[in-house]
């Protein structure tokens, strides 16, 4: 039948389940000329969480979404956002909601930014290539994981492909060999990348049970582009491990071999902020402290962890982060299959599942940017600049029997 010939041309297996390895894009369209119906469409990003859930391999699904141990960390990333509430200004003309903004003097479309994740070809065949070019469409910055399926120089390429003024940073793991590391750095600049993303607070990983449990092994046909032999590292496959003798000298030796910004990865206390260069993503429940810390200087302070909501881009920013970062939804989203009833030339109505990546991509983050404008605009603000602490309060201040006993 020439539905199932398509999708084996799709990169289907025999039994009918897509193999994330063997796909390639724009296939099934060359087939199928026949009303589309989509069987199911994600209203939220945890939407799109549930969706990679039933359609990756157990494993996989589990390396994307595991956090470390008991995973407490990523559960308090949640709850630290549900004890902030926001507090609308009103009466406000918010016809016209700005959303743009800069990141170290480079303009994005919203302060929403892709996060350095390793790995994106256990989701989509396309990989790293795909999600960069779904950033660079929806003009917003992306960061690039040094364990990448693609080289620097190819995403590079593949995003400015699509978007000339592609803005892309790449995350530099600190290696104990020094020259290995001055070449990714080479490779960056010649690339055209505008930052180095240094990560500081993985010198030990934490045991991730739920890999440990599903038997997960990184598949042979997921490589680490950026080292030039499976010897460089390559043997962890879960690395996203740094190496644990880097201090503070080895930041100051990355800044004296490259005039790119240094952004540090992984900052948790005030008086590690004073120290870092440019600036530093935190958890929110530290971020108001690395604020303070960072306050009268130009540096510069990123928000990464737990971000799910419009609500969620508007508390970060309130509290003084400059931009926020997501990960595991773009991840998500780059594996998402797209469910469709076709009737091509049967009567009968068929299933065909579509895997979506770039596209997928792009909709995580237009979803996402659609929410955080609704948000602003019900907040009674027009630009990112207008965002501040004022807009938040939380159920203690809020204690009604306070209120009350004072009337």
């Amino acid at each position: 039948m020439l539905w199932w010939q398509t999708l084996k041309m799709a990169g289907f297996c025999s039994d009918g389940t897509p193999h994330h390895a063997l796909y390639k894009p724009n296939k099934i369209a060359l087939q199928v000329r026949t009303h589309i119906q989509m069987t199911f469409i994600p209203a939220s990003l945890d939407d799109f969480e549930e969706l990679a859930r039933k359609s990756m391999a157990p494993g996989s699904f589990a390396y994307y979404s595991t956090g470390s141990s008991s995973e407490s960390t990523l559960r308090r990333n949640r709850e630290a956002f549900e004890k902030l509430l926001i507090r609308p200004k009103i009466l406000i003309d918010v016809e016209n909601v700005n959303t743009s903004t800069t990141v170290l003097g480079q303009p994005i479309s919203m302060p929403i930014c892709v996060a350095p994740t390793a790995y994106h070809g256990l989701a989509h065949y396309d990989g790293e290539l795909a999600s960069a070019r779904g950033a660079a469409r929806m003009n917003t910055l992306y960061t690039l994981s040094s364990n990448s399926g693609y080289g620097i120089g190819q995403v590079a390429d593949a995003a400015r492909k699509v978007n000339e003024n592609a803005l892309q940073w790449f995350q530099l793991y600190m290696e104990k060999d020094r020259d290995l590391t001055e070449k990714l750095v080479r490779k960056c600049e010649q690339a055209g990348y505008k930052a180095l993303v240094v990560t500081t607070d993985r010198p030990r990983l934490g045991p991730r049970l739920r890999t440990v449990r599903n038997g997960f092994r990184l598949p042979q046909y997921v490589k680490r582009a950026n080292y030039e032999s499976e010897n460089d590292g390559a043997e962890d496959y879960m690395s996203g491990e740094m190496y644990p003798g880097m201090t503070w000298e080895d930041i100051k030796w990355i800044k004296s071999i490259t005039k790119l910004p240094i952004v540090i990865k992984g900052i948790f206390r005030g008086e590690d902020a004073k120290l870092a260069l440019d600036s530093s993503p935190a958890t929110l429940e530290v971020l108001p402290e690395i604020v303070q810390a960072c306050r009268g200087s130009k540096v510069e302070v990123y928000f990464d962890g737990g971000i799910r909501t419009g609500t969620d881009v508007f508390k970060a920013l309130a509290i003084g982060a400059r931009a926020v970062f997501i990960g595991r939804p773009i991840l998500y989203g780059l594996a998402y299959q797209a469910s469709v009833i076709v009737s091509p030339w049967l009567r009968s109505r068929t299933h065909i599942i579509i895997i979506q990546g770039e596209s997928g991509v792009r909709q995580v983050l237009s979803m996402i940017s659609h929410d955080f404008r609704l948000t602003m605009g019900l907040a009674g603000c027009t630009t990112v600049s207008a965002i501040d602490k004022s807009f938040l309060t939380t159920e203690a201040q809020l204690d009604f029997t306070k209120t009350l006993a004072k009337l």
